[in-house]
């Protein structure tokens, strides 16, 4: 399920990182008595688990947002006031109409261990040891896979809540229901379409900041991807399951962004599935990824976020400190090393997909002697090198294209090599052919198109109002990226490459 973009708000928002408190040496109050319980015990693996829980805890926390002016005035909204998401955009642009522009604002940040109590930590520790040990699908996992995967106790930023008993009995009974108890996928799949027969997507959603708690879930039945991919590790877990969830920030041949759930077996397959919506190995992703990443609830002391001593100056995404690399297990994969444009101040150059009519940062590497590493990008992507200021990209190089074979084709265009551009569509969707074999133009008659081609930013080349026939741009320069547009559009037309006399769509 697509993400959709609103004006004020990218609805992916648990992605993004909590903004990290100023470093607290204290330590929480229940720390010493939930490793107290577990040091009588002599058990050095329940020991461990409360160790990972307790020092990785620190920036866990529910966040909380409210909608906002321009002068910072809260304006009341609730998403479930309207019927449909239409009814909803109508009156939210009625509120900016007279309000002004209306954003979504952290209000606060309520962390885990200011709220935690030993006893829900405990609690939750020996539940999770108990669906890891007790369940044959789940008997094959390492405790590393149990303490990433089954262990954490909640999916993003939800309020804190406990698994109820019963909600456990359920899904438990209905695992039992298997064929083969040691098949972790036939175990998952009896769960998602319980899951599925209750919890729906509902895209008005889209507009509800906060992710849900369980049971908020449980009571509304509806809510967002974010909400869904959470709902389902709630579920999955409590089973001694170890299903995570993997996002990308930005699709790389489409508009917005994604996440989902991911099943990891015991032998390290990870098999993607939509928690709520579509079971494992019968679930494929809608477009083509460069990036894929992992929330976790460890901290990654290898991100961006630790590499740099301001890390409010990074792109927002991967700021975070709660996210691992997983690409591979998604695509084929590259390391790049590329000359950089950049100024001596500059520390860290980006890799950029284009994504609803911009380029947007989807992995770093640090500069040093002009260039920049950039590991494991997915191929048969379009990228431009870039840095990051002042919240904005600003290109570092020329666009290129990673094939599949790995070969890097540098997108610079010929001005003196000419070519005339026969464009019948502004996206790759399928287009329809004449009796000759040629494509059918999906243009609209009677709207202005812009055709523009990337030269340090995209350079205007031609304006042109669409008939019933394809449009036809004359001596256009070669070898370039081009983007075509209707004027005043969305920006959500895609890039393309000219070769063999069609357009290839990036």
């Amino acid at each position: 399920m697509q993400f959709l973009f609103v004006s004020f708000f990218i609805c992916f928002i648990a992605a993004f990182p909590v903004e990290a408190a100023e470093t607290d040496t204290s330590q929480p109050a229940f720390r010493s008595e939930v490793l107290s319980h577990y040091t009588e015990q002599s058990d050095s693996l329940h020991r461990d688990a409360a160790r990972f829980l307790v020092e990785n805890m620190h920036d866990h926390g529910f966040v909380a947002y409210d909608l906002k002016d321009t002068n910072d005035q809260i304006i009341a909204f609730n998403v479930l006031d309207y019927e449909n998401l239409e009814e909803l955009e109508a009156a939210f642009k009625e509120l900016e109409s007279r309000h002004g522009t209306l954003d979504f604002k952290k209000r606060e940040l309520v962390r885990d261990d200011s709220v935690m109590t030993a006893r829900f930590l405990v609690n939750h520790i020996d539940n999770a040891f108990r669906a890891w040990q007790s369940h044959p699908w789940a008997a094959r996992l390492s405790y590393e896979q149990f303490r990433d995967y089954v262990l954490p106790y909640r999916g993003s930023n939800e309020p804190l809540e406990a698994i109820p008993a019963d909600f456990r009995d359920r899904l438990e009974q209905i695992a039992q229901q298997m064929t083969n108890p040691e098949d972790p996928i036939e175990a998952a799949s009896l769960i998602n379409q319980d899951l599925i027969s209750w919890f729906h997507f509902d895209p008005r959603f889209y507009y509800h900041p906060t992710d849900q708690s369980l049971s908020e879930m449980m009571k509304g039945k509806l809510g967002r991807c974010e909400d869904m991919t959470n709902l389902t590790m709630y579920a999955m877990r409590a089973c001694g399951l170890a299903v995570t969830s993997d996002f990308t920030p930005y699709w790389a041949n489409s508009g917005n962004n994604h996440a989902w759930n991911a099943i990891v077996l015991p032998e390290g397959e990870v098999i993607p599935f939509m928690g709520a919506e579509a079971n494992p190995r019968s679930y494929h992703l809608a477009n083509k990824v460069a990036k894929v990443y992992r929330k976790t609830y460890a901290i990654q002391k290898n991100g961006l976020a630790f590499q740099t001593d301001n890390p409010d100056s990074l792109p927002r995404y991967l700021a975070s400190r709660y996210y691992t690399d997983v690409t591979a297990d998604y695509t084929d994969t590259r390391d790049l090393t590329l000359g950089i444009n950049a100024q001596d101040s500059s520390e860290f150059a980006y890799l950029c997909v284009f994504n609803s009519g911009e380029w947007q940062p989807i992995q770093w590497g640090r500069v040093e002697n002009g260039t920049a590493s950039f590991i494991a990008m997915g191929v048969d992507v379009a990228y431009l090198p870039g840095l990051y200021s002042k919240d904005e990209v600003v290109p570092a190089g020329e666009p290129f294209l990673l094939t599949n074979t790995g070969e890097i084709q540098t997108l610079s265009p010929q001005m003196d090599q000419s070519v005339t551009l026969v464009l019948a569509s502004t996206t790759g969707a399928k287009q329809q052919e004449s009796t000759d074999s040629i494509n059918k133009s999906s243009l609209i008659p009677g709207t202005t198109y812009e055709l523009h081609y990337w030269q340090d930013g995209w350079q205007l080349f031609g304006t042109k109002v669409a008939g019933d026939q394809q449009l036809e741009f004359v001596d256009a320069p070669g070898d370039a990226l081009y983007w075509l547009t209707a004027k005043d559009s969305d920006k959500e037309e895609r890039i393309f490459t000219w070769e063999n006399q069609t357009q290839v769509w990036w």
